[in-house]
């Protein structure tokens, strides 16, 4: 019998000062049993960062949720997709291959990827070339130090607030609070 994914319940406050976003979301996070707390975070670190863009691409009218992720290879970590069903921002976590995104980039109309963890710089040499001629397609690096501080904010019933400023997000819990300065690759 396979091991079923274990259920986290997020009350999400974005502050987005940026873009002048400000919203709460009720989220659930289905983590695969493969999948850390650092990555369950960063991909909730992600949505708050692209959350913005339900009003900026849609003016409010579409989805903003976490996809299958590990479950399926075929769909994004988390994404926006307007009323008619058009995937306008997916956003992946990790460090995917190159077909995945490019994939992606066909079916989406902007494709973004976080990549974390010590491993980040050696899967971008072996793969930026083969992503250089993607349009679509954005790569951020979340520091290490930052990712492995955003596993400490997980718990099965989160109540945080985001505020993302000068592109930069601090995420903040009775666990504590981390912010996040993404570099961007590409």
């Amino acid at each position: 019998m396979a091991i079923k994914s274990t259920i986290f319940k997020a009350n999400l406050q974005i502050a987005d000062i940026d873009h002048g976003y400000y919203a709460d979301h009720a989220l659930t996070l289905a983590r695969h049993p493969s999948e850390t707390d650092e990555r369950m975070m960063v991909r909730l670190a992600a949505l708050a960062i692209q959350a913005h863009q339900l009003n900026d691409l849609c003016n409010g009218d579409a989805t903003l949720a976490f996809g299958a992720g590990l479950s399926d290879p075929d769909d994004p970590d988390a994404s926006l997709t307007d009323f008619t069903g058009r995937k306008r921002v997916w956003i992946e976590v990790g460090q995917p291959e190159d077909k995945p995104l490019t994939k992606a980039c066909s079916k989406a109309d902007s494709v973004i990827v976080y990549c974390f963890n010590h491993a980040a710089e050696i899967w971008w040499k072996g793969i930026e070339t083969k992503l250089s001629r993607l349009e679509k397609l954005q790569v951020w690096r979340i520091p290490t130090e930052a990712s492995q501080a955003l596993a400490q904010l997980a718990e099965r019933s989160m109540q945080l607030q985001a505020t993302v400023q000068e592109g930069a997000i601090t995420l903040s819990s009775t666990q504590g609070s981390v912010h996040v300065e993404p570099v961007r690759w590409k």
